[in-house]
């Protein structure tokens, strides 16, 4: 009984194989192929980003793939320390911080009004925003930098918004957060049904509390992955404050990697580099994988409701 169990169970298993071989056809085996490639691509540089990191500059410049006779966590301590990654990353939480919640939250309140409230310009609005995902942020540097320069100038406020300071990128990085926030919650908000809304107006709630209490929950899972898209984007963010952060203890983490690479030519610490960017992939690098869920969820719920 044994016997014949295992063998109908290995038959399933196999028949199994031969209709997924048969759906996925010479297109489907190709678009695997190609994922395959890019999965190489993607994995392989940061292993051995990872696998530098612990080495000692001539095993990195030796045999590239060998394991380290010794783990060199000394280069962490210098990537940390003497190269002031513990004081960029700490800037570069704090930005990203503010960056992503004021970007959810302009641009949650944002979609929801295009995506349900039908008035004059609505399209135009909306078209406006959409149009932002198609205007590279290098052609707006310039402007941009005189902009920031003249909110520096404003009474009050001024010292606290333009140049060299946090709360300038901040505004910096939720205004290029908008457009891609805009048009895929606007998308997700016009998938969800309208009567649990209209039910709680009729009980007497306002338009406000309507949003908070009820349609920003029920877009959970949307707002997860856009926060997590922006949280990426902006981490990894380094033209931005290329531009606005000037001071050195300002910068947040991706300029001070670029001021590790650029000392390298001349010094050779090739390891506190890698050190360095194995500590700014580590945090995005959990923080994907615990979301991982939640993210394919969003994408997916508002083609499947």
């Amino acid at each position: 009984m044994t016997t014949m169990t295992s063998g109908t169970v290995a038959t399933s298993r196999g028949e199994a194989r031969r209709v997924r071989r048969r759906r996925l056809g010479p297109l489907g085996v190709l678009s695997h192929m190609a994922l395959l490639v890019w999965t190489v691509l993607v994995v392989v540089p940061i292993l051995w980003t990872f696998l530098a990191s612990v080495k000692s500059e001539d095993e990195i410049f030796g045999d590239a793939w060998s394991l380290p006779a010794t783990l060199h966590w000394d280069n962490f301590a210098r990537a940390w320390e003497q190269a002031h990654i513990g004081q960029y990353t700490l800037n570069s939480v704090i930005v990203v911080s503010f960056g992503t919640i004021g970007t959810m939250l302009l641009g949650s309140m944002a979609a929801y009004v295009l995506a349900r409230y039908p008035f004059r310009g609505n399209r135009a609005f909306y078209l406006l925003f959409v149009s932002g995902l198609a205007f590279p942020v290098y052609l707006a540097l310039t402007p941009l930098f005189f902009v920031v320069q003249n909110m520096g100038n404003v009474p009050v406020l001024g010292p606290f918004i333009g140049l060299n300071t946090h709360a300038g990128l901040v505004l910096v990085y939720i205004a290029y957060s908008m457009p891609f926030t805009v048009f895929f919650l606007a998308a997700f908000f016009r998938t969800l049904p309208t009567a649990v809304g209209e039910a709680a107006m009729v009980d007497g709630a306002s338009h406000t509390r309507v949003f908070f209490q009820i349609m920003l929950p029920m877009a959970r899972p949307g707002i997860v992955s856009v926060t997590i898209f922006n949280v990426l984007g902006q981490w990894n963010q380094y033209q931005l404050p290329l531009v606005l952060l000037q001071e050195r203890d300002k910068w947040v983490l991706t300029q001070g990697i670029a001021d590790i690479s650029t000392a390298a030519g001349y010094d050779q610490d090739w390891s506190a580099l890698f050190a360095a960017l194995t500590l700014a992939i580590l945090p995005m690098l959990v923080v994907y994988t615990i979301f991982q869920r939640q993210i394919q969820a969003g994408l997916t719920a508002g083609a499947l409701k």
